[in-house]
């Protein structure tokens, strides 16, 4: 038995690492959601409260760190009126698209009419 649980501790602590970059980006997330609350000068109970979360889920958010639900996420940023700015991840997926039109064949002639 602590075997077991041991092996599942080991899984769980490499499950919450990232990527050195992925983190970085997390962290530039955090930062931008700490300046937007503070530009609109609302204080982190005022934030936590109207998202429906703690205090320490939000302080976790802004230091962005991945245990977080990216439910939580999306709470901070519709109290601080930037929901919308989700929808402006993968809008543009210039690499699908080449991808998609270089799969893409070309017939040699123009189909027969009916």
């Amino acid at each position: 038995m602590v075997y077991l649980l041991h092996i599942f501790n080991v899984m769980k602590a490499n499950y919450d690492e990232l990527l050195p970059k992925l983190q970085e980006i997390l962290e530039r997330l955090g930062e931008n959601i700490k300046l937007a609350r503070l530009r609109r000068k609302l204080s982190m109970e005022q934030v936590a409260e109207r998202a429906g979360i703690t205090r320490t889920t939000l302080w976790n958010i802004e230091r962005g760190a991945s245990k977080v639900a990216i439910g939580s996420y999306v709470q901070v940023l519709f109290v601080l009126g930037m929901a919308e700015d989700l929808l402006k991840l993968a809008a543009e997926d210039e690499l699908g698209r080449r991808l998609q039109d270089a799969a893409l064949t070309v017939k040699k002639r123009a189909p027969k009419r009916k």
